[in-house]
């Protein structure tokens, strides 16, 4: 449907960039310095200037203006894929509207008035436009054009008396100009108007999503998002990237998103990473941290945690970004993290009323990142203080120094349950402190392309 409609605005839009250009001859040939003649479209070659026989014979065309709009509209677009389902009244009202308009303004470009307006194509823009709007593919709505573009010049032979070939050539050559014209103004704006609808539906799209992860919207019926789904969080390596970059790793990331789960994600991502929403009771496939590894580099931590409806996902959100955060804090190796892996350190890390007063037995130290770093190594390696050394690359009596002079510090002991485990909870409660990664700006989405 859109394809016809575009088809028979071409048409007329053709006539339209011939007459603008037509317009630019006529005037140059009444001048006696063609470059007077008003260009729109500087960066293309000047249309050739038109003689009076040239004139003449595009004017004897002016009494077929309905005839050959309805020839546009009910016979050589019948031919495109689409036109003949369209409605009678779009094919004879507003195609056939478009077209009379485009042979009219070429006719008072080329005829009467040599001077091009900057609004000539306004019309054609304008339907360039609803077309995009509509889905129409680009390369139907510009063959459309060609299909004008040869009503007219068929119209023109016809008109063609003997020994009129010159004015016919130089006709010919206004349409070819004219041509180049009209599919740089409907290409332009076909492709604006997709970029900006593009940009609406991602704005949608993260507005939803957005709101599904703080609770405040409700998912649409029919939208797979009522029932069960799959929460991801999902954190990047850290470090500085360049816009270009980022828009890289973003797309990369949906892209490997939406192929491991075989559907489009729905997803927040900016460069330090997002969460992602995925409908159905899924699990998360295994090879999925590789595969996000591959393609945004070593150190993608993630964690998946299903929601059984909607009014979940929130929580589940929430659940899933602390889970990476604790696996971080804790040094577990980068992956897919889920919460058998941390579920002590998860639970040590959760608010209490004594979380302030346990993260604060840290405090003295605080400002000594050599002596935190030590005591967390030293707690994953299970208080092995020659594996500790070793991924300090320490000796193992500066580990022990390290460690009493933490206890000094803090008084900690260190070599009791008790104290171990204060010490674990204060150092995650200080990890993860810090408050859940908010769902990523979006800037970069490229979901809905």
């Amino acid at each position: 449907m859109a394809g016809s409609s575009a088809a028979s605005e071409a048409s007329g839009t053709l006539s339209a960039s011939t007459a603008s250009s037509a317009s630019g001859n006529s005037a140059a040939s009444d001048a006696p310095d063609a470059s007077a003649v008003t260009d729109p479209d500087s960066a293309l070659p000047a249309l050739p200037v038109l003689s009076d026989a040239a004139r003449s014979l595009a004017a004897r065309c002016a009494p077929r203006v309905n005839a050959l709009a309805r020839q546009m509209s009910r016979g050589a677009f019948e031919q495109l894929h689409g036109y003949a389902e369209l409605p009678t009244d779009v094919k004879d009202v507003e195609i056939a509207a478009t077209a009379r308009h485009g042979l009219r303004l070429f006719l008072d470009r080329v005829v009467r008035d040599p001077r091009s307006v900057p609004g000539d194509f306004d019309v054609f823009r304008e339907r360039a436009a609803q077309r995009a709007e509509e889905g129409m593919p680009l390369d139907l709505l510009l063959t459309t054009h060609c299909a004008g573009l040869r009503v007219l010049w068929q119209a023109l032979r016809d008109a063609a008396r003997p020994g009129e070939d010159a004015a016919l050539v130089e006709l010919a050559d206004w349409l070819f100009g004219a041509g180049q014209r009209i599919v740089r103004a409907v290409t332009e704006t076909y492709l604006d108007e997709q970029a900006a609808l593009a940009a609406e539906r991602r704005a949608g799209r993260r507005s939803l999503v957005r709101g599904l992860l703080e609770g405040t919207a409700r998912p649409a019926a029919g939208s797979g998002l009522e029932g069960p789904s799959l929460v991801l969080s999902v954190r990047l390596p850290d470090g500085p990237r360049a816009p270009v970059a980022t828009r890289r790793v973003v797309r990369r990331l949906q892209a490997a998103l939406d192929g491991a789960f075989g559907t489009e994600v729905l997803a927040l991502l900016d460069g330090s990473g997002g969460r992602a929403i995925v409908p159905g009771r899924v699990p998360p496939p295994p090879p999925l941290a590789d595969l996000l590894a591959g393609v945004c580099g070593p150190g993608v931590r993630l964690a998946a945690v299903p929601a059984e409806q909607a009014a979940e996902i929130p929580e589940a959100a929430r659940t899933a970004a602390r889970i990476v955060r604790v696996a971080r804090a804790c040094g577990h190796p980068a992956g897919l993290h889920r919460l058998d892996d941390v579920l002590l350190e998860y639970q040590l890390s959760r608010p209490s009323a004594g979380s302030d007063r346990i993260a604060a037995l840290l405090d003295p130290v605080a400002d000594r990142p050599e002596l935190l770093e030590t005591l967390r190594t030293h707690l994953e390696q299970a208080q092995d203080r020659r594996a500790t050394a070793r991924l300090l690359t320490l000796h193992p009596n500066t580990v022990d120094n390290r460690l009493a002079r933490i206890s000094t510090l803090t008084g900690l002991d260190l070599s009791t349950p008790r104290g171990t485990a204060l010490a674990l909870a204060a150092l995650l409660l200080r990890d993860a402190e810090e408050p859940d990664r908010p769902a990523a700006t979006g800037e970069f989405d490229v979901t809905g392309q």
